[in-house]
């Protein structure tokens, strides 16, 4: 073979391996829908792509967004759950129901104390001052009181400020540097108010057990009280004046309102101020479960906090309320009465009108005959034997 015909040769095999690779380099281009592509989309055992395969993205989203948990391996267990759809839950009842029924609620006692100021007036002592005066409360029961009312009337204003404050004072201001004075404040309050909250909370808390061991066996019900409660106290006709004890059948209930709520809004609070400490409504829930209620007691610890959050709101609005109206009979709407925790001093025949039983025994007389309605002339039934 000569040299001229191996060439040839050569050159022939050159241009067949040419046409083989510029073949495989047209009909599979290596791009994002080649063969790493396709390798890509197999790799961890899923399907090939544009393939349904036995997974559906859309259900596994859906688990995601409805709170599915998973596993993790962190020490915080919270995590394993991706969205905690039920937040978007309770910023709703928080921002909407709670909010407004809140609202009204206080409005509507201010209204009505407001109108019956109005029509009744201030009630007044009907036999006048007599210049005699006896102790009502002494200093350890005032200082109870004033511990539970001062550090109650600091935890209203800063909670109150909590849920409604950012309506009334922050406006809608979409840049910082727009803010005035007042958004200041607002922030200087809600700031220093948060820390005054929290730490208040065990002056009140204090002052509650102080309360209840001084006063619970003054406050048992008795049947004097169903009496007091069916002549409305009094409140409503002048010279009507009940029997009633050191506390009478109203005071009584306000006394267990304030023990009972306090106790819930403490508790409410201190899983609050200790988040993810206490769970505290799964437990609940199962005893309520036993009346055929259905509650869920399977809470998962956000929505315990949530849960918290959402009844430490209502029992405070409610107790904000009771305490509104308190107020009123303690200053403005009964002559006399601030005296009692001011001093601690009663005139006597303001004890003897709002509480005789207490009166006479504390003069040494004998009570009172049943019934402290009107006589016949219209006039005050004696109120001593």
């Amino acid at each position: 073979m000569t040299d001229t015909s191996i060439g040839r040769g050569r050159r022939v095999a050159a241009l067949v391996l040419f046409a083989f690779i510029f073949s495989c380099s047209v009909n599979l281009p290596l791009d994002g829908g080649g063969i790493m592509a396709t390798a890509a989309a197999q790799e961890g055992g899923t399907v090939p792509g544009e393939t349904l395969g036995a997974t559906s993205d859309s259900d596994f989203w859906r688990a995601v967004r409805e709170g599915a948990s998973g596993s993790v391996s962190i020490p915080d267990k919270k995590a394993a759950i991706m969205i905690q759809s039920e937040g978007e839950n309770w910023r709703n009842v928080r921002n909407g129901p709670l909010s407004t029924i809140g609202i009204w609620l206080l409005a509507g006692i201010i209204i009505v104390l407001a109108l019956y100021f109005a029509l009744r007036g201030r009630i007044r002592v009907e036999g006048g001052p007599s210049g005699r005066t006896v102790e009502r409360f002494n200093g350890v029961e005032r200082f109870a009181h004033w511990l539970t009312a001062g550090t109650f009337v600091v935890l209203a204003i800063t909670g109150l400020n909590i849920l409604y404050g950012r309506y009334l004072f922050a406006g809608q201001v979409a840049d910082p540097s727009e803010f005035g004075a007042l958004h200041q404040a607002f922030a200087a309050l809600t700031y220093y108010g948060k820390f005054a909250h929290n730490f208040l909370a065990f002056g009140f808390m204090l002052g509650l057990v102080m309360l209840f061991v001084l006063w619970v066996r003054d406050n048992i019900p008795k049947k004097v009280d169903l009496q007091w409660l069916a002549k409305g106290g009094g409140m409503f006709s002048k010279g009507v004046h009940p029997p009633a004890e050191k506390f009478n059948g109203g005071q009584k209930i306000l006394f267990w309102l304030v023990i009972l709520g306090g106790l819930s809004l403490s508790l409410s609070g201190i899983a609050l101020l200790f988040p993810f400490t206490f769970e505290m409504f799964g437990g609940t829930f199962a005893v309520l479960n036993v009346f055929g209620l259905g509650l869920p007691t399977d809470i998962t610890p956000i929505e315990e906090m949530q849960l918290s959050q959402i009844w430490h709101a209502i029992v405070g609005l409610g107790m904000i309320a009771i305490i509104i109206a308190h107020i009123y009979i303690g200053s403005i709407g009964m002559e006399g009465a601030f005296d009692a925790m001011g001093t601690g001093m009663v005139d006597e025949n303001w004890a003897r009108e709002h509480h005789p039983l207490w009166a006479a025994k504390l003069k040494g007389e004998a009570p009172p005959r049943a019934g402290g309605g009107k006589g016949e002339s219209g006039k005050e039934s004696p109120q001593t034997a």
